[in-house]
Parts: C-alpha cells; sequence; structure tokens
C-alpha cells in the first residue's frame, strides 16, 4: 500500500523545518532515519529535512528549525546543549521523540524524561509481533488505521508521576499479553507541542504506511501546522 492511502490531509505553505538526530548503539540510523524517514518526510514537499549523528552540531541547527527530532540514544552531556533544546521547547517550537529517545538514556539528565518524554522505557518485549490500538482521536492519528500490526520492540513505557503525565493516543500489546503500553503520545507543555513514539526499530516499522503517517502527522502537528 503506498504511502498516500495514509497520509495527512493538510500540507503546510512551506516545507516544515526539521532536524533528525540520530547516532548511538543497536540500532541502524543511517538506513532507518538518515535514509527511510528523510525520505518519508520529503514526500511531497512536506518537509525540509536534515540528519545528524553528530551531537555537537545540534545546537548550530536550532536557531534554523520548525521541528527537533530525537531518535539517538548517545550521550548528550554539554549543559549548553541541554539547556538549548529546553529552550528550543520554551521558544514554542515543535519536538518529537522517537523509538530510542524514549527510553531512559541519560541518568544524569532525568529532567529530559521527566518533563519532556513524560516517563520513558528501561526494557522491552523481544523484537516481535504485536497489536497498535489507536485510542484517542488527534491529528497525529488522522488517516492511521485504528488497529495494525508489525514486528518491532515493544517498549515498557511508564509515565512519570511528577512528570506532566502523557496523553496516549495509541498502545500497544503482544499476543498472549494482558500488558498493554503506550506507543504514541502527546507530552503536555505549555509552551510547545511534544509526540512521542516508541516504532521504529527496522524495516518493518519504518516501511509500514501506518508508521510513515504518523511520522507525518506528528511532525506537521509539532510543527502547529
Amino acid at each position: 500500500m503506498a504511502l498516500g492511502a495514509f497520509s495527512a490531509c493538510s500540507q503546510p505553505d512551506e516545507p516544515i523545518r526539521t532536524l533528525i538526530v540520530g547516532g548511538g548503539a543497536s540500532h541502524d540510523f543511517d538506513r532507518w532515519y538518515r535514509g527511510a524517514d528523510v525520505a518519508t518526510l520529503e514526500k511531497e514537499g512536506l518537509a525540509e529535512v536534515t540528519y545528524t549523528d553528530q551531537v555537537d552540531s545540534i545546537l548550530s541547527y536550532l536557531p534554523g528549525i520548525d521541528v527537533l527530532l530525537l531518535t539517538n540514544n548517545q550521550p548528550m552531556e554539554d549543559p549548553a546543549l541541554r539547556k538549548a533544546i529546553f529552550d528550543f521547547v520554551g521558544s514554542g517550537k515543535g519536538l518529537v521523540l522517537a523509538h530510542a529517545a524514549t527510553w531512559y538514556n541519560w541518568e544524569d539528565w532525568p529532567e529530559y524524561n521527566k518533563q519532556l518524554v513524560g516517563g520513558g522505557s528501561r526494557g522491552h518485549n523481544p523484537y516481535g509481533p504485536f497489536e497498535v490500538s489507536v485510542t484517542a482521536g488527534h491529528p497525529v492519528t488522522e488517516n492511521v488505521p485504528e488497529k495494525f500490526s508489525l514486528e518491532d520492540e515493544l517498549y515498557y513505557i511508564k509515565t512519570d508521576a511528577e512528570g506532566p503525565g502523557m496523553d496516549v493516543l495509541a498502545t500497544g500489546k503482544a499476543e498472549g499479553s494482558e500488558d498493554i503500553f503506550p506507543v504514541l503520545w502527546v507530552t503536555p507543555n505549555p509552551d510547545a507541542r511534544i509526540v512521542g513514539f516508541t516504532l521504529g526499530h527496522d524495516s518493518k516499522s519504518h516501511d509500514l504506511p501506518a508508521y510513515q503517517t504518523i511520522l507525518r502527522n506528528a511532525v506537521t502537528w509539532a510543527a502547529g501546522k
């Protein structure tokens, strides 16, 4: 099925300037984020995307972008960078946190998970099939099937009780299990639009029309379009 079957309804007047940050362990960031996701977002002129796995370059990109998409699990230790990411959100710009970036990656930066992710994951099911169910109507779930299945890592996402919470838009459940976990949500923020989603380990996600629609919708909504 082609991307257009699930594509977002609205199209911004100008391409959404987007920075994807990848890099780290256990994932082929170049293939799936620099390759597949850049192509998905740039289709039909939706976005103008830059990809980097050099975290020391993020600071120079922030002033010129509309949406920051983090999917990395490599360290971001520079205090100036950490502050700049929060300042970016505080200025009303969009933030999308994808797959590895929804993990508890940085124990010395608890504010990231508490305030931006709204929680996070410290584990996941073995890679395998599970079903995703859309649980709320929202621009990010527009044209996404109410239920779809895929093979991926089902992250054990938990909300941080001390943070702003999560407005869950879709959940995942493995066959034979009673456990249900958020896979797509909005993190409430007074200044910016923040989307988190956990799908994205390999081609079984990135080549799936439902995933592509979520990605495009997330960037569009985060940008305020």
